[in-house]
Protein backbone atom coordinates (compact mmCIF):
# COMPACT_ATOMS: atom_id res chain seq x y z
CA UNK A 1 0.00 0.00 0.00
CA UNK A 2 1.32 3.43 -0.92
CA UNK A 3 2.21 5.66 1.99
CA UNK A 4 3.62 9.18 1.95
CA UNK A 5 7.06 9.44 3.54
CA UNK A 6 9.24 12.45 4.20
CA UNK A 7 13.00 12.22 4.15
CA UNK A 8 16.15 14.29 4.16
CA UNK A 9 19.90 14.25 3.95
CA UNK A 10 21.95 14.22 7.17
CA UNK A 11 22.20 18.01 7.51
CA UNK A 12 18.53 18.54 6.55
CA UNK A 13 19.21 20.76 3.54
CA UNK A 14 17.74 18.35 0.97
CA UNK A 15 14.16 17.37 1.81
CA UNK A 16 11.91 15.06 -0.14
CA UNK A 17 8.46 13.54 0.03
CA UNK A 18 7.48 10.38 -1.81
CA UNK A 19 4.59 7.98 -2.06
CA UNK A 20 6.18 4.54 -1.65
CA UNK A 21 4.97 1.01 -0.96
CA UNK A 22 7.55 -0.50 1.38
CA UNK A 23 5.84 -3.89 1.17
CA UNK A 24 7.18 -4.05 -2.40
CA UNK A 25 10.77 -4.84 -3.35
CA UNK A 26 13.55 -2.43 -2.54
CA UNK A 27 16.98 -2.96 -4.07
CA UNK A 28 20.56 -3.59 -3.05
CA UNK A 29 23.10 -3.60 -5.85
CA UNK A 30 26.76 -4.51 -6.13
CA UNK A 31 27.62 -1.96 -8.85
CA UNK A 32 30.53 0.36 -8.11
CA UNK A 33 28.49 3.33 -6.85
CA UNK A 34 25.80 1.47 -4.90
CA UNK A 35 28.41 -0.70 -3.21
CA UNK A 36 30.55 2.26 -2.19
CA UNK A 37 27.64 4.38 -0.93
CA UNK A 38 25.55 1.45 0.38
CA UNK A 39 22.57 2.92 -1.45
CA UNK A 40 19.26 1.15 -0.62
CA UNK A 41 16.53 2.48 -2.92
CA UNK A 42 12.79 2.08 -2.83
CA UNK A 43 10.99 2.88 -6.07
CA UNK A 44 8.87 6.00 -6.51
CA UNK A 45 7.32 6.88 -9.85
CA UNK A 46 7.87 10.47 -11.07
CA UNK A 47 4.38 11.66 -10.08
CA UNK A 48 4.93 10.22 -6.59
CA UNK A 49 8.20 12.05 -5.86
CA UNK A 50 8.55 15.63 -4.63
CA UNK A 51 11.76 17.52 -3.95
CA UNK A 52 10.69 19.92 -1.18
CA UNK A 53 13.94 21.75 -0.45
CA UNK A 54 17.60 21.87 -1.40
CA UNK A 55 17.53 21.64 -5.19
CA UNK A 56 20.33 24.22 -5.47
CA UNK A 57 22.36 22.25 -2.91
CA UNK A 58 22.41 19.00 -4.88
CA UNK A 59 25.46 17.78 -6.73
CA UNK A 60 24.83 15.47 -9.67
CA UNK A 61 27.22 12.67 -10.52
CA UNK A 62 27.06 10.79 -13.81
CA UNK A 63 29.29 7.87 -14.78
CA UNK A 64 29.56 4.93 -17.18
CA UNK A 65 26.54 5.24 -19.53
CA UNK A 66 25.70 8.63 -17.97
CA UNK A 67 22.01 7.69 -18.09
CA UNK A 68 21.27 7.36 -14.37
CA UNK A 69 21.44 10.52 -12.30
CA UNK A 70 23.03 10.28 -8.87
CA UNK A 71 22.36 13.22 -6.55
CA UNK A 72 24.20 14.08 -3.34
CA UNK A 73 23.83 16.93 -0.85
CA UNK A 74 26.84 19.17 -1.44
CA UNK A 75 27.07 19.91 2.30
CA UNK A 76 26.86 16.51 4.03
CA UNK A 77 27.39 14.19 1.05
CA UNK A 78 24.30 12.05 1.65
CA UNK A 79 22.55 10.53 -1.36
CA UNK A 80 18.82 10.94 -0.69
CA UNK A 81 17.67 9.87 -4.16
CA UNK A 82 18.69 9.11 -7.69
CA UNK A 83 16.87 8.99 -11.00
CA UNK A 84 16.87 5.90 -13.18
CA UNK A 85 16.15 6.73 -16.79
CA UNK A 86 16.52 3.32 -18.41
CA UNK A 87 14.77 0.78 -16.24
CA UNK A 88 12.22 -1.95 -17.02
CA UNK A 89 9.50 0.41 -15.70
CA UNK A 90 10.81 3.54 -17.41
CA UNK A 91 11.88 6.64 -15.53
CA UNK A 92 11.77 6.19 -11.77
CA UNK A 93 13.16 7.69 -8.60
CA UNK A 94 15.24 5.56 -6.29
CA UNK A 95 14.61 6.94 -2.80
CA UNK A 96 17.17 5.99 -0.16
CA UNK A 97 15.21 4.02 2.44
CA UNK A 98 17.66 5.04 5.16
CA UNK A 99 16.85 8.73 4.58
CA UNK A 100 13.13 8.27 5.29
CA UNK A 101 11.75 9.50 8.60
CA UNK A 102 9.56 7.64 11.07
CA UNK A 103 10.46 4.05 10.18
CA UNK A 104 11.30 1.81 13.13
CA UNK A 105 14.14 -0.70 13.13
CA UNK A 106 11.55 -3.49 13.09
CA UNK A 107 9.88 -1.99 10.01
CA UNK A 108 13.24 -1.58 8.27
CA UNK A 109 14.05 -5.23 8.99
CA UNK A 110 10.81 -6.36 7.32
CA UNK A 111 11.24 -4.45 4.03
CA UNK A 112 11.72 -6.91 1.17
CA UNK A 113 15.05 -6.59 -0.65
CA UNK A 114 15.86 -7.74 -4.17
CA UNK A 115 19.59 -8.12 -4.75
CA UNK A 116 20.85 -7.26 -8.23
CA UNK A 117 24.16 -7.89 -9.97
CA UNK A 118 24.83 -4.47 -11.47
CA UNK A 119 28.59 -4.97 -11.35
CA UNK A 120 28.35 -7.64 -14.06
CA UNK A 121 25.48 -5.93 -15.91
CA UNK A 122 23.28 -8.88 -14.92
CA UNK A 123 20.40 -6.80 -13.56
CA UNK A 124 17.81 -9.59 -13.61
CA UNK A 125 19.77 -11.81 -11.21
CA UNK A 126 21.25 -11.66 -7.76
CA UNK A 127 25.02 -11.81 -7.43
CA UNK A 128 26.43 -15.11 -6.17
CA UNK A 129 27.29 -13.45 -2.82
CA UNK A 130 25.17 -10.61 -1.47
CA UNK A 131 25.07 -10.78 2.35
CA UNK A 132 27.51 -7.85 2.51
CA UNK A 133 25.21 -5.60 0.52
Amino acid sequence: MLKTYQGSCHCGTVKIEADIDLSQATYRCNCSICRRTRFWPAVAMPAAFRLLAGEADLTQYLFNTRKNQHYFCRHCGVRVFGIGTETPIGKMYGVNVMCLEGISDEELASIPITYVDGRDDNWQNAPAVFAHL
